[in-house]
């Protein structure tokens, strides 16, 4: 049987549908740790599917924040996007330790999809937030 989602995911996947349901040519949205784990999805995205987008994107935010920031001086890393012949993926820091992660079709309003995330973020930041993991035998102090 499967893990019941825990009321902050529940939350979370509420406000990423509504987000998906709001604004047009917007066909999913995940939000994700920083390491790459799903932590919550909009409806209509498989599961195994989510869990590749979670990874891709928190690979590639890595890769973007790491490789150039500093060396061409360009400050912390806001968003990264892709485009690709029949849509985008953008992905945004969403608090502390969290990516938020959106898939749009090829008609989409680029500008609005960014805004829009980044007002989601602004509204939900706290809840948001991954909180580290500790490794095994840590005590969590």
């Amino acid at each position: 049987m499967g893990q019941e989602p825990n009321g902050a995911a529940t939350d979370l996947s509420w406000l990423l549908q509504d987000l998906v349901g709001r604004v047009p040519d917007v066909q999913h949205a995940v939000v994700l740790s920083a390491d790459g784990l799903l932590m919550a999805s909009s409806l209509g995205i498989a599961r195994d599917d989510a869990d590749r987008l979670s990874a891709v994107a928190s690979g590639l935010q890595s890769l973007a924040a790491r490789g150039l920031p500093d060396r061409f001086d360009l400050g912390e890393l806001r968003q990264t996007s892709l485009e690709f012949d029949d849509g985008y993926v953008f992905v945004v820091a969403a608090g502390y330790g969290a990516r938020l992660v959106v898939v749009a079709g090829h008609e989409t309003d680029m500008g609005q999809v960014s805004y829009e995330m980044v007002m989601l973020v602004k509204r939900v930041a706290e809840h948001l937030a991954a909180q580290p993991r500790t490794s095994a035998g840590q005590n969590g102090r």
